[in-house]
This record gives structure tokens, C-alpha cells and sequence, in this order.
């Protein structure tokens, strides 16, 4: 069984290409998880929270989610062993190596942000070249296949300017943002951080790499900097949040609070932040703290995991409900659950998806009693 996990962990590098054929193929077969929200986590405890669910290559399942504790600081090291997985009520048996986890740091799929600068005025100075240094932090600190957008709020019609869209050169990156200019009369917050919002809606567009099934995006997050002042935005801060609450898929907002004038405003940065399931930082004025916070959001997000399972059900072109819990540290008996939804349908009969359905059926076998479950201990035969 060693060899074939093994085989499986390089296997499992290949998987994102062939997931995104199939789910070109299948159309609606990449469900978005249903989630019931866990929140942030308990003084003392944790959390966790599945964004997404992929089963375009039933029977395997694959399941991302992001951890946090009490400091909104993922889980780190997890394995087989702090996993629970329950499919309609059934609890898996991890010895039966049914299921696999990898952090995102280990695969190949792409994360996107959008980054909002505030550009006014008011923030001109050392505020905004330290917001510049960190956003270059940010640009620097991703990896080859992450991409960025960056929303600058300017004097224009809609209260923002594109700065670039999605890219993943950091060069072409570095180069556009060198040309924003701190001059700005207002601050349209609500309306930029909504844009970019929209802009992480359309996941699927806007990329300067040509569409393909190796620049799979998963997940989309939003980093702001700013003193959390808006003026004249059309969106008041309670309809954005709004907005946020009703997504289906979670889009995080982290906010650097940062000004040299006072913190009257940050408290908006705080509520949008800690409704969207992101991160508040308030900075003040301690202005090289910036990258370091930066460097922190990108560890958030390149540490999100992703469980692989072999399903059982049969395909049947329904939905069905599983839970995954989170034991941590291994052994200490109590979980935290999300929930989600996969649906049992059949692969579309391409050569190159029966043959990594074939890898994957070779690194993690059916089993032959097809149950993956705890199985009870029979009762011992009454004596006579």
C-alpha cells in the first residue's frame, strides 16, 4: 500500500489539469460547496470552512477549505489523521486510506486577489510609499501561478481606476502600480471594495493568461489599504455587507488599516473584514509593519487544504451531502464540521480523463466490499 500512496501523491500534482477538462466537458459537475458557516473560531478553539467542492472526475471528490484558531491564523501540518469525513451520515474509516489531504502550497491550482489602494490625497507621503512597498511585498511574496488585480480609488466615474487586471507577471505588475499617484479629492471605498468583489465573481475572465485548463482558479480574496474613509460611494457600508453575507462562495477581505491622522474610520474596515470571513489589521502608523502583514495574508491563503475521497455512491446524477471535521491536534476527540454538497455524475468519455481516473483508481483501489465506513463490532454471542 506504501508504493500506491506513493504513486498517488505524484499523481495528485497532475490532477488540476485533467479537473478542469472535465469540468469544461460537464459544465454544471463543479458544484460549489453549500455551507452552513462556521464562523470565525471560539475564544481558544478553531474553525473551518469549505469554499469549494469538485467531483468532475467521479468517482473522486476533491474538497477545499480554509482553517483558522482564535488569532485567525491557519491550522498547520494536518493529516489524514485530523480528518473526519462523513458522506450522508456515515463516518469514514481513515485506516482504509479512502481519502488523501494536500495543502495548496503542494498543488498546481491558482489563487487570485484584488488589491484596493487607497489613493487619496489624504494618504499622501510616507502612508502611501509604505502601502507601495507593500503591495510590491504582497506582488513578490505569491507564487508563479497566483495572479493580482489591483484597483486603485481615483477622481473617475465609477471612484476607482484599474490598475491591472488579473496577471501573474510580477514584473507587469511591479511596472503598473509604479505609475499610481496619491491624488485623489474622494474616497470611494464601498464602491472599489464591490468592484473588486465583482471582478473575484468573475473568476473565469479578466486573466492575462489565455484561458486553460493550467491556470485553474480556485479561490479569490480581496486586500484593502486604506484609513477605511469612504466618501460619496453609491453602496453604504451596510448594503456592501449585505452583499457579502448573501454570497454563496466566500470571498475573504483583509484590510490594512493604516493614516497619520487618526483611527476614526478603521472601525468600517473591521466590520467589512470580519463579516467576509478575512482579517482586520489595524496598523496605524506603524507603516513597515504593512509587509509584514502582507506576507501574513499570503500564508493565509497558500495554506488552505484540499481533501481528495473516493466516493461511494453510486452515479445516479444527484446531489449528496458530506461533512468534513477537523480534529485538532489528532487525538483529542473533539471536531469541527462544515458541510458541503457533491454530485454523482458520470466522467465525459475523453481518453486523457479515463486515464487519470485509471492513475487515481491504481494510487487509492476500490474497496472490494465497497464500504470505505467504520465498520461495528459484531455482538458477542450470548452464552447459554
Amino acid at each position: 500500500m506504501t508504493n500506491s500512496w506513493g504513486v498517488f501523491s505524484r499523481t495528485i500534482a497532475n490532477l488540476l489539469r485533467i479537473t478542469a477538462v472535465a469540468s469544461l466537458a460537464l459544465g454544471a459537475a463543479t458544484a460549489t460547496a453549500q455551507v452552513g458557516g462556521s464562523g470565525f473560531a471560539a475564544p481558544g478553539g478553531y474553525g473551518v470552512k469549505i469554499y469549494r467542492v469538485e467531483s468532475a472526475l467521479y468517482p473522486f471528490v476533491q474538497v477545499y477549505f480554509r482553517t483558522f484558531d482564535q488569532n485567525q491564523q491557519p491550522l498547520v501540518n494536518l493529516n489524514e489523521m485530523n480528518i473526519g469525513l462523513m458522506v450522508k451520515g456515515r463516518s469514514y474509516d481513515p485506516m482504509k486510506r479512502q481519502y488523501f489531504i494536500r495543502s495548496i502550497q503542494q498543488r498546481l491550482e491558482a489563487t487570485r486577489t484584488v488589491v484596493v489602494l487607497d489613493a487619496s490625497k489624504s494618504m499622501a507621503g510616507q502612508p502611501f510609499e509604505s502601502a507601495l512597498r507593500a503591495v510590491v511585498r504582497y506582488i513578490d511574496s505569491k507564487r508563479p501561478q497566483d495572479e493580482i488585480a489591483i484597483l486603485a480609488i481615483r477622481d473617475t466615474k465609477d471612484g476607482y481606476e484599474l490598475v491591472s487586471n488579473f496577471e501573474r507577471d510580477a514584473g507587469a505588475l511591479g511596472r503598473r502600480l509604479a505609475d499610481v499617484q496619491a491624488d485623489g479629492k474622494k474616497t470611494r471605498l464601498y464602491d472599489s471594495i464591490g468592484a473588486a468583489m465583482q471582478m473575484c465573481g468573475m473568476s473565469a475572465q479578466g486573466s492575462s493568461a489565455a484561458p486553460s485548463a493550467s491556470n485553474y482558479v480556485v479561490s479569490c480574496s480581496v486586500v484593502v489599504l486604506s484609513d477605511g474613509q469612504d466618501e460619496g460611494s453609491a453602496l453604504s457600508r451596510e448594503e456592501l455587507n449585505g452583499r457579502i453575507t448573501s454570497l454563496k462562495i466566500p470571498i475573504p477581505v483583509y484590510s490594512v488599516a493604516y493614516s497619520k491622522v487618526g483611527n476614526q474610520y478603521f472601525k468600517n474596515l473591521e466590520a467589512i473584514s470580519k463579516n467576509s470571513f478575512g482579517k482586520y489589521y489595524p496598523v496605524g502608523e506603524a507603516f513597515d509593519r504593512m509587509q509584514r502583514v502582507v506576507e501574513e495574508v499570503q500564508n493565509i491563503l497558500q495554506s488552505d487544504y484540499v481533501v481528495t475521497f473516493r466516493s461511494y455512491q453510486p452515479v445516479d446524477g444527484e446531489q449528496h451531502s458530506f461533512k468534513l471535521g477537523i480534529e485538532y491536534p489528532a487525538g483529542s476527540g473533539k471536531y469541527t464540521y462544515d458541510d458541503g454538497r457533491f454530485e454523482a455524475l458520470e466522467p465525459p468519455p475523453l481518453a486523457e480523463i479515463r486515464e487519470q481516473l485509471e492513475r487515481l483508481s491504481t494510487a487509492m483501489p476500490a474497496l472490494p466490499d465497497g464500504n470505505p465506513y467504520f465498520t461495528a463490532p459484531a455482538a458477542a454471542a450470548v452464552s447459554r
